[in-house]
């Protein structure tokens, strides 16, 4: 028997290597560094003088990358380790808008470092919360390299969701591994299929919402920025004015894409496979669509019956602002606020639901929200019947605990957290309602700007430094689904 205490011995315990990680990251800030000469090179085409801004930021990038590449690589490369997948994800959402940030610290006019990093955390968290003004006259590269952001942001979302998350067991998405979810082993083999299958599906629907939009009056420029941030239901517009400063038929086309941004990618890649069936079977997708109706009528209805304005005014507002908030994407067309209490509780509620689990929607995400709403009815029914065993089901199938625990508990966190952020942010001298919107639209990654404190310029660029950060810690806190952060700073997850 070892005669070194348990403490001792829990103290030996080799430490993590840190080394796959950087690697991995440095790799990413190559590509990020990479993806910065795009907007260098159209400013240089248009003869901006900010292209040098642009490639200023993308040779900083690219020497830092690469630097932490070569610093830690290995001749024999290990695959990553639960705890070192844990590391990575939350390195590369903390961190990464560090770099995101340089071309609006270089080339954006007169923003600071606080705002940089909430800007380009916004972006990559597809939040779409901006402290920009003057949007219109801001250089083209900047506009370009929002886009790019949310773009990407996106798809990151969607590969972390369908193939990360559901390894790393993060809010019940593990479900998602089993029979009761054909995502994995049924659809395609191996993560790196799916990933490539993902990408392609992601860029053609990108194609077709930027051309819909060019045919809608919308200008070329303008409609392929408005694309990515659509299809990656982000929200950064190219205009102060957000979608109220185009053409009414896009609109229209915007609520199409935006509904279909909201909907599991991986069921496109089904259709594509000559599937059509499985879409409409998934549970979620009908809930999801219901949802936006029922939602979007009851509003109509009550805007109808107390404002004097054209029917087809009201849809079309009400329809386009609720498919955005319900999707997280954050484009508006009219102030919500106007509308009544009433509305402003829909909003909330729709805010809260968000889009579908694999979509780069963010929010609880309709599959949380049935699966709750489905515990709620078994514990009804067990009161009723105390002898009688009910057990939780997902579209006919049983939810077993090891689904049902992280799920719940996500979900709770969600919540309290939501409190407690809006708590914070009110005492750097926010008003509540204010505070509390900007902490439901951050954590839910909604990033539609309501409150007083947001009426003045239609962004957050009044919020303090403090609640900048908040929010920006907020936004991330989200889109990681709250335990991939909070599970590193507990001392048994470096000792285990």
């Amino acid at each position: 028997m070892s005669c070194v205490p348990a403490r001792a011995r829990a103290s030996l315990v080799p430490m993590t290597d840190f080394g796959p990680v950087f690697y991995i990251f440095g790799h990413i800030l190559l590509a990020l560094g990479a993806a910065m000469l795009l907007p260098a090179g159209y400013d240089y085409l248009l003869a901006d003088p900010n292209w040098m801004a642009m490639l200023q930021s993308s040779v900083e990038t690219l020497l830092f990358g690469a630097l932490l590449s070569i610093a830690s690589r290995t001749d024999t490369p290990q695959p990553l380790s639960l705890r070192q997948a844990y590391m990575l994800t939350a390195a590369i959402w903390l961190l990464a808008p560090a770099f995101a940030a340089l071309p609006f610290v270089h080339g954006a006019p007169d923003v600071s470092l606080t705002d940089a990093y909430f800007e380009a955390a916004s972006g990559l968290t597809t939040t779409g919360y901006t402290v920009f003004q003057y949007l219109d006259e801001m250089p083209r590269s900047v506009l370009l390299w929002r886009a790019m952001l949310q773009w990407a942001g996106g798809l990151g979302i969607a590969f972390v969701a369908m193939i990360f998350l559901p390894v790393m067991r993060i809010g019940g998405m593990r479900f998602f591994q089993t029979e009761g979810f054909d995502t994995f082993g049924k659809v395609l083999p191996r993560a790196t299929d799916i990933a490539l299958a993902l990408l392609q599906v992601y860029s053609v629907l990108t194609i077709a919402c930027a051309l819909a939009y060019v045919a809608c009056g919308m200008q070329t420029f303008d409609a392929i920025a408005n694309a990515m941030t659509t299809m990656s239901t982000g929200g950064f517009a190219t205009s102060d004015q957000s979608f109220a400063h185009y053409p009414i038929a896009t609109h229209y086309a915007s609520i199409i894409f935006m509904l279909l941004a909201g909907l599991p990618l991986i069921r496109f890649v089904q259709i594509v496979q000559g599937q059509l069936s499985p879409i409409w079977r998934d549970s979620q997708v009908r809930a999801f669509l219901r949802w936006s109706l029922y939602y979007t009528l009851l509003a109509v209805l009550w805007r109808y019956a107390h404002e004097d304005l054209p029917f087809e005014q009201i849809f079309r507002e009400t329809a386009f602002n609720f498919v955005s908030i319900l999707t997280g994407t954050g484009f508006g067309v009219a102030s919500v606020e106007a509308w009544g209490a009433f509305v402003l509780v829909l909003v909330f509620l729709v805010g809260m639901s968000g889009g579908c689990t694999g979509s780069t929607s963010g929010s609880l995400s309709v599959f949380r929200v049935q699966v709750v709403l489905e515990a709620i009815k078994t514990a009804i029914r067990q009161l009723h019947s105390p002898n009688r065993v009910v057990l939780p089901r997902y579209d006919g199938k049983p939810l077993d605990e090891a689904t049902m625990g992280p799920l719940i508990l996500h979900v709770t966190g969600y919540i309290l957290t939501q409190g407690i952020v809006a708590v914070l942010i009110s005492m750097t001298g926010v008003d509540f309602s204010s505070a509390l919107f900007a902490s439901w639209g951050a954590i839910g990654n909604i990033g539609f700007g309501i409150g007083p404190t947001v009426a003045a310029t239609g962004t957050m660029a009044d919020y303090n430094d403090l609640a900048t950060w908040l929010m920006s810690l907020s936004m991330l806190l989200g889109r990681l689904g709250l335990l991939a952060i909070l599970v590193l700073v507990l001392p048994r997850f470096w000792r285990d």
